[in-house]
């Protein structure tokens, strides 16, 4: 009797390798130029057509390859990097498994130029779906050219499940500046369907940062050094003011290896302590410098985490080099315990300018402390229409032992308007710790998130300005110019006309510079540069949700418009808010999933109170 288990052949045995190296074009782009790091090039240029779903190419000038060695690359587990067990503890290159090559060859159209240092001739290799299709002799320059062609060609379902250029595109950009930060010893550039993103010229690593992040980062960044036994920490950390409400800006690097540590991005906030706001991230770009036997970094496929052997200690390195590199250079904090409320104030002294974390919020956030809830009133017919539920309320009769929080739903029934419309004198309504409102319904109270409702009332106002095309806009009588980061750019500027629908006008007038000549005639949009930049980031976060456009720029303008827990309102502004969320088609929850308001029957609140 036959037995069932067969060996795959090879070349579906490299698909599925593939599947697990080669996840998207960016995947691509992160083995080809690491390799040609390992080379030793002084000079990489990344070529790239549809976003590297047509074609990714990387030439470099390295040492190049024999012939032997360029077939032998396309191999499986076929390494120059290692050659016994011990050498797995002493890495510094960063391909060493040998699956790179041969996972790439073995979902698209490849094409290898390569020269050894050593050698008048070069070799070319093309190759499809791991089959050798032509092997010669060629004229090339020392170094290597390699380009992918067709990404997935021959496994539609994965290419069908990559995302639009733009998103696709992002992704590759993150990949190449994790490469080229931590190497600006090598000349970098990228284009992009013959269009140059970058030029990287050789520098120190506060000049690749500043050709990276902008001009506008140089005076806000400052350097970090120390030089221990175990650990050599470099780089620099963005001042107080250079906060985002995103981890997107922070860089960190263990012998040049780009890595995600949590427990070391909690070591570098814990060092910021009352200087920043919780919910908000520093900028940083770190380089560690770690004994190779130190640390083991063939712990994930993508080699994105490493393992240190003293975890601990390293945790401790970093805190104190960024506590001291805030200190030496008069960021630390100053606090006296005596005048300042530590219930929800944080207070700083940045080099003899006072500034609070609420501060640094309204800054980062495009509002200030003066500014006032904007809201459109709802049409006396929706009033009407409010007014005639309110008129049908009856007693809820739920017997709940502790509040719980209402059943959401998309639709309206007759069943949920009885249980959360307000009462129709909601003067009665207060808010608690600037955040929540407490409303007297029927059948007992509310409470809404101030934050989560208003997102909700903004989220289907710029729907529907979208939707109808209504443009209201004012022009500024002083233009604020942005600089976006590049690696959203090209998304802005796809948003430019969507965005003049809700009165943001935009003109770009730089590779990553715009100009921002309008905004909303309503709303509360007081820095449009600093507005600009969070909506950006907020829209570019959404597109893993598979968001429409228009869908996505309402969530996101909402979002970033939206008054914040913190805000005090007038008792005119809670009016207006309540009446404005019960004018919503769907008032339960905001544009992000979180419920607006919850309710409590006058039954729960008897029963709390029982003996």
């Amino acid at each position: 009797m036959s037995g069932i288990i067969n060996l795959l052949p090879d070349s579906l045995a490299n698909q599925i390798a593939a599947g697990e190296v080669i996840q998207r074009p960016a995947s691509v782009v992160k083995e080809l130029l690491e390799n040609s790091i390992d080379a030793k090039s002084s000079s990489i240029r990344l070529i790239l057509k549809d976003s590297g779903k047509t074609l990714i190419q990387v030439v470099d000038n390295g040492i190049g390859m024999t012939e032997p060695d360029a077939r032998m690359c396309f191999e499986r587990h076929a390494t120059s990097k290692i050659s016994h067990s011990d050498d797995l503890f002493n890495i510094r290159s960063f391909g060493f498994r040998g699956e790179a090559m041969a996972s790439i060859a073995a979902v698209a159209s490849v094409e290898l130029k390569t020269r050894h240092q050593s050698q008048e001739l070069g070799t070319q290799l093309i190759i499809e779906g791991s089959k050798v299709k032509k092997q010669e002799p060629c004229q090339v320059a020392q170094g290597t050219s390699i380009s992918v062609k067709n990404l997935f060609f021959n496994v539609p379902a994965r290419r069908k499940f990559l995302k639009s250029d733009p998103v696709e595109l992002k992704h590759i950009l993150e990949e190449f500046i994790r490469v080229a930060l931590p190497n600006p010893h090598i000349h970098f550039s990228v284009h992009h369907n013959e269009n140059e993103l970058y030029h990287f010229p050789v520098s120190n690593i506060r000049q690749r940062i500043v050709n990276y992040f902008g001009k506008n980062v140089n005076e806000k960044i400052v350097p970090v050094s120390e030089d221990t036994d175990f650990v050599k920490i470099s780089g620099f950390i963005g001042k107080p003011d250079l906060v985002k409400k995103s981890r997107g800006d922070q860089y960190l690097f263990v012998n040049k290896r780009f890595i995600k540590s949590n427990y070391i991005n909690h070591a570098i906030k814990a060092a910021y302590e009352n200087l920043i706001p919780q919910d908000q991230f520093p900028f940083f770009v770190l380089l560690m410098d770690v004994d190779p036997a130190m640390i083991d970094v063939n712990i994930h496929p993508t080699k994105q985490e490493v393992k240190f052997e003293n975890e601990r200690l390293i945790y401790n390195y970093i805190k104190v080099a960024v506590k001291h590199a805030l200190g030496k250079y008069s960021i630390a904090p100053s606090l006296d315990f005596d005048n300042v409320k530590l219930a929800g104030q944080n207070i700083a002294t940045l080099a003899g300018q006072s500034a609070s974390a609420q501060e640094v919020i309204n800054r980062s956030s495009g509002l200030n402390s003066s500014s006032t809830a904007q809201f459109n009133r709802p049409s006396q017919t929706e009033k009407d229409k409010w007014n005639q539920f309110y008129a049908d309320l009856s007693q809820s009769t739920a017997t709940q032992e502790s509040p719980q929080a209402i059943t959401l739903s998309s639709d309206w029934s007759e069943d949920d308007e009885n249980d959360v419309v307000p009462q129709e004198n909601t003067k009665h309504s207060f808010q608690v710790h600037e955040s929540y409102i407490i409303s007297p319904i029927k059948s007992g109270l509310m409470v809404i998130d101030q934050e989560a409702a208003h997102e909700r009332i903004l989220y289907e106002q710029y729907l529907k300005l979208l939707k109808d095309h209504k443009i209201v806009s004012q022009k500024s009588l002083f233009p604020e110019t942005v600089q976006i980061d590049p690696k959203n750019s090209k998304i802005l500027d796809e948003l430019i006309d969507e965005l003049q629908l809700i009165g943001i006008g935009i003109e770009k007038i730089g590779a990553h510079t715009y100009l921002i000549n309008s905004v909303p005639l309503e709303g509360m949009i007081e820095q449009p540069a600093a507005f600009v930049e969070n909506f950006m980031n907020t829209y570019v976060a959404n597109t893993e949700i598979q968001l429409g456009i228009k869908e996505n720029i309402a969530r996101s303008m909402a979002v970033n418009s939206s008054i914040k827990r913190g805000r005090n309102l007038m008792e005119e502004e809670i009016v207006e808010l309540i009446d404005q969320l019960f004018a919503c088609e769907m008032p339960y929850k905001s544009p992000t999933g979180k419920k607006c308001f919850i309710t409590y029957s006058l039954d729960e609140m008897l029963n709390r109170f029982k003996s």
